[in-house]
């Protein structure tokens, strides 16, 4: 259990890491983009409104809020920037282009790019790594192209810098957590551990003078016969031991995989042999079992321990099934073994099903005495954790049904 919940904070933490960190990365590659878009739309406003020659700007002659221009365009950047301009008709057919400022296009390629652009159908976007803005004109349309490789280049390696950077900070933080998560269970299992211990001397303590009990209740009986007041000690007696195996099962089955005897057998057999134990007993209730096993199914696990899984949700059905109900058993294979048992119960709607597993848990408040304690599922679930599976409850319609899968 101790392991399962450090496993549990482990995954819990990575997964939040995981998903911080990528949201840090999608919100810097956002803006980083947004930025490199918006560097490149200035230098293709300011070409495109200058009939697609670059303008001879003076920093001094205009004002330099934030992010505008001056930001961008320099009296040096004339000399750096590459770009070409197109000019369409009506019919977006070429009638010129400008291309003094580019030398590594011919005009084919020109015409090419223009009617890449075009076929987005959007006013500004990319064509591989130009940018270009599209102006309406009283002839056509005008399509601005402005070389960003340089912008792209280094957009892209602030990113990969960005995502080492987080890469690495999330695996560290993450090799912490596998570190420190020892630490941060310790008390989780030094409680759980004086629970287990509690439960052991308990067990001890409570055993012996119970065994004495039911041993003077058999003298006193050969000696004044029965009657029903010795029945009833009896019975609670056997009541009361148990519960006491019950809680020491339950503790075991928490403490480790260690105590699992596994081995390959028959699993169809199993759960055959179950459902016949529980013939007669739904028999005597007016209910009726039928199962529908798979034959052929092996399975590698604690046969006794799944056995005993079968018959805790056998037992569950058969006392909580609506008179005259009936009951079905379904073993199959899928990807691994699944046990499917349901039966019929008109006060399906009342139950909390996500409490049905906890311990000591019964549906009726008043807790009448059925003949069980609320510990049998929380058995059942251990063991199918145990084997590395898992069990899960439904409700359909007016049926309750328990779903165990092995793996």
């Amino acid at each position: 259990m101790i392991k399962e919940l450090r496993r549990k904070f482990i995954f819990i933490s990575g997964i939040s890491i995981f998903l911080v960190f990528v949201g840090i990365f999608v919100l810097i590659s956002a803006f980083s983009m947004a930025q490199m878009d918006r560097t490149m739309d200035t230098l293709t406003d300011a070409i495109s409104s200058n009939d697609g020659v670059f303008p001879d700007f003076e920093p001094s002659d205009r004002p330099a809020p934030l992010f505008s221009d001056a930001e961008v365009i320099t009296a040096e950047t004339r000399f750096s920037t590459r770009f070409f301009m197109v000019w369409l008709d009506g019919k977006d057919e070429v009638t010129r282009m400008n291309t003094d400022a580019i030398a590594s296009l011919s005009e084919d390629e020109v015409e090419e790019y223009a009617a890449q652009a075009l076929e987005k159908g959007a006013q500004r976007g990319w064509v591989l790594e130009y940018r270009y803005k599209v102006t309406e004109t009283d002839e056509g349309v005008a399509i601005v192209f402005v070389n960003g490789s340089s912008n792209q280049n280094i957009t892209n390696r602030l990113l990969l810098t960005a995502f080492l950077v987080l890469f690495g900070s999330a695996v560290l933080i993450l090799a912490l957590t596998v570190i420190l998560s020892k630490r941060a269970v310790r008390p989780v299992a030094e409680s759980y551990e004086k629970q287990k211990q509690f439960i052991t001397d308990a067990n001890h303590e409570l055993k012996t003078p119970l065994t004495l009990i039911l041993s003077n209740l058999d003298i006193v009986e050969s000696e004044l016969g029965k009657n029903e007041w010795l029945d009833d000690i009896r019975s609670e007696g056997e009541r009361m031991g148990l519960l006491i195996n019950q809680l020491v099962a339950l503790c075991r089955m928490d403490e480790s995989e260690s105590h699992l005897t596994l081995a390959p057998f028959d699993l169809s057999e199993a759960v055959s042999d179950t459902v016949s134990e529980f013939q007669t007993l739904a028999a005597e209730r007016d209910q009726t079992l039928t199962a529908r096993v798979e034959p052929g199914i092996s399975y590698r696990g604690d046969e006794a321990l799944v056995r005993r899984l079968a018959a805790i949700l056998l037992d569950n059905a058969v006392k909580y099934c609506d008179p005259g109900g009936d009951i079905r058993v379904e073993l199959f294979q899928r990807r691994h073994p699944v046990l499917v048992v349901e039966n019929t119960y008109a006060q399906v709607d009342r139950l909390e099903l996500d409490k049905l597993f906890d311990r000591f848990y019964r549906a009726d408040p008043a807790r009448t005495f059925t003949g069980g304690f609320g510990v049998g599922l929380s058995i059942a679930q251990s063991i199918a954790r145990s084997h590395r599976g898992s069990i899960h409850v439904y409700r359909k319609k007016e049926r309750i049904g328990f779903r165990a899968e092995l793996k």
